[in-house]
């Protein structure tokens, strides 16, 4: 009996990694670790599609489950297919029960989709895929910096900027530096960094099946080379704002590491949310200190509900324990 465990990054806007346990049709999902989603399909629908990627199939919710709550189970139907389905996820439950301290599990989205800078060089990560059967020529390629980050982050460098919301003006800014154009380009990433071109988007053919480097590629998803001073300290400062997800990230040079870990009290209430899912911890004084943090200021009167962050589907919103950011 074969199982995947598995791990893809969410972006534009980047919030970190799903996690994946996965059998035949079925597979539990979770965002920070504790908390996972356990769902089923009817694969026998697929049948006769050639595998299509628009060939999709609705999910059914087989149940929930956490190791302090246990399985809380979703609606059950009378019928001989979901029966079928129902013991595919039953698989996967009792799997899970066994896998679930594992995380974090191996990337294994290898495909990038990059928007290209006026050199034709990767600007900014966009989306990423499982196989090359996933890569879509018609995805929107403009970068976006997310709700949350229009509504809370902040950086100096604007008071050189001309002022204004410093997540609205980034995003502005890094889809300007795309020229007004704008291309984009899959890449398949081998486990060295180097990353082989493939088909895109407004891409020049040219561009098809060249080879680029692996310091080519930002290793935090957006370059930070090629700004002026201002610009870049702009976006150094959202990299520190987004580093309690950036962390979830495999393969980090210790430097980065550290400093990003001394930048997760910034958003100290989501740290644990993602803290299980980071494949090291260099600094564990950094991280406790900040879900200390996190624990006094739950402990704190709830302020006034305002904007959640991007309007993810009702599938990513089910799967957020927080409910949003």
């Amino acid at each position: 009996m074969s199982f995947e465990h598995f791990a893809q990054r969410l972006l534009n806007p980047f919030r970190g990694a799903m996690h994946t346990v996965r059998f035949q049709s079925a597979e539990a999902v979770t965002l920070d670790g504790r908390n996972w989603d356990i769902y089923v399909a009817n694969d026998q629908l697929r049948q006769g599609l050639d595998n299509r990627p628009q060939a999709q199939i609705s999910d059914i919710r087989y149940g929930s489950w956490s190791l302090d709550k246990g399985l809380k189970r979703g609606p059950l139907y009378p019928s001989d297919d979901f029966r079928r389905m129902e013991a595919i996820g039953a698989l996967v439950y009792e799997h899970l029960t066994q896998v679930h301290d594992t995380v974090p599990f191996e990337f294994a989205d290898c495909f990038e989709l990059w928007l290209l800078d006026e050199e034709a060089e990767p600007l900014a990560l966009l989306h990423s895929a499982l196989a090359e059967l996933e890569l879509d020529t018609t995805l929107p390629i403009d970068w976006r910096a997310g709700m949350a980050a229009h509504e809370r982050f902040a950086s100096a460098a604007m008071t050189e900027l001309g002022g204004g919301g410093a997540g609205e003006y980034l995003t502005r800014y890094v889809n300007s530096r795309a020229g007004e154009l704008p291309a984009a380009q899959w890449f398949r990433r081998d486990t060295d960094g180097s990353g082989s071109g493939m088909r895109g988007i407004r891409l020049d053919p040219a561009l098809d099946g060249r080879r680029l480097e692996a310091d080519v590629f930002p290793i935090l998803g957006l370059a930070t080379k090629g700004h002026n001073d201002a610009h870049r300290r702009l976006i150094e400062d959202f990299q520190a704002w987004q580093a309690v997800w950036l962390l979830v990230l495999p393969r980090l040079e210790a430097p980065t590491r550290r400093a990003l870990e001394r930048h997760v009290r910034s958003q100290c209430q989501l740290v644990e949310s993602q803290y299980r899912l980071y494949p090291e911890i260099l600094d564990e004084g950094a991280i406790q200190t900040a879900l200390v943090e996190a624990i006094l200021r739950r402990s704190q009167p709830t302020p006034a509900a305002g904007k959640k962050d991007d309007p993810l589907s009702t599938f990513y919103i089910e799967l957020n324990p927080t409910g949003g950011e």
